[in-house]
């Protein structure tokens, strides 16, 4: 992650800010798993004691992003005169897509103050919503400069991860998730198809919920049939996902085909090798790998993946967390069970 391109003199986040920019990140995480291409954003628009008078997020593409949804909430509440501070876990845009700027939006209002979790990774405007900002009069505070703000700023980067990774290498961010019983295995008992908890099922659908699709192997759909629908968790309404599948067409039962494609997009890819150039192609910011041990093999050899999160299930069947990550953050550390994740060092080094 970049450092942020402009630089003021550090301020301490004042604890209404440090409370805004929490209440931001937990509503943009609400979202994660449906606003690619774009990130997922949070935005709090703030009175002047301090009291949250506006909270919202980028929802999908298309529509509002999170500032200019925020002011709009304002404006409908009958609150917009009242906003003196704004808190956005990412830097406002300052330029036209399709939705007007961010930072029009802002300006629209009495804001005073502007509280900015990450530069926008895109070095071709970061720093240009800033500027827009500062040169309308506006004061502008960088979290990550802030003597109080590390957690808070490891946080706005875990929620951006996905979207910095894709804006500057190329391809979606790429978290394996593996199961593994107390033998060690990946093999489920016979007549099964897991062996983990309840919990652990949660989670995993959890993850399906926030990642924009899913890449597999011929050998999984040939071994599991799976529906790689998200489940035991409620999903993003009418959400389309990816589903990128490793090897040959022709490997694949057609049935099985037919009934994904109803619900996924479809793309087969000849070998691991070739997935990153596919990849790029996709709108997918995250993608996670469920797969056997072949194409988990090969994605490391490749060092093509991001982190790696094992679930490894006891003799006394209780399951246990481990995270590996290449990476400076990673956005598991937005879920609840972060808390109970043993964090490794990459266990595949390049």
């Amino acid at each position: 992650m970049q450092n942020s391109p402009l630089t003021t003199v550090p301020e301490f986040v004042p604890e209404q800010v440090k409370r805004a920019f929490q209440a931001a990140v937990a509503e943009a995480f609400r979202f994660v798993g449906q606003t690619a291409p774009n990130p997922a954003v949070g935005c709090a628009l703030l009175g002047e004691d301090g009291e949250v008078l506006s909270l919202a997020a980028h929802h999908k593409a298309g529509q509002f992003h999170a500032e200019r949804l925020a002011c709009e909430q304002a404006r409908a509440a009958g609150v917009l005169d009242r906003v003196r501070t704004a808190v956005v876990t990412l830097e406002p845009c300052n330029h036209t897509g399709r939705t007007p700027p961010c930072t029009e939006a802002l300006l629209e209002t009495p804001v005073k103050d502007i509280w900015i979790g990450c530069a926008d990774p895109n070095p071709h405007v970061a720093g240009g919503g800033a500027q827009a900002l500062t040169a309308a009069g506006r004061t502008v505070h960088w979290l990550e400069q802030a003597p109080n703000g590390a957690a808070l700023f490891a946080q706005c980067k875990a929620l951006l991860a996905p979207f910095v990774q894709k804006t500057t290498q190329g391809r979606p961010w790429i978290t394996v998730k593996q199961a593994l019983n107390s033998a060690g295995t990946m093999v489920p008992p016979a007549g099964q198809t897991t062996f983990t908890t309840p919990e652990s099922l949660t989670f995993a659908h959890a993850l399906r919920r926030a990642t924009d699709g899913i890449i597999t192997g011929t050998g999984t759909i040939a071994a599991d049939q799976p529906g790689f629908t998200v489940r035991h968790v409620p999903d993003h309404a009418n959400r389309r996902r990816l589903v990128v599948v490793c090897g040959q067409k022709a490997n694949v039962a057609p049935e099985w085909v037919g009934q994904a494609e109803k619900r996924f997009d479809v793309l087969f890819c000849p070998n691991s090798e070739a997935l990153p150039e596919l990849l790029a192609q996709t709108d997918a910011l995250w993608l996670m790998v469920e797969a056997g041990p072949k194409l988990l093999s090969a994605l490391q050899e490749q060092n093509l993946w991001d982190d790696w999160l094992t679930i490894r299930q006891n003799a006394a069947g209780v399951d246990h967390f481990s995270v590996s990550t290449r990476q400076e953050v990673t956005p598991l550390a937005l879920f609840p069970e972060w808390a109970r994740c043993t964090q490794e060092q990459a266990c595949f080094p390049e």
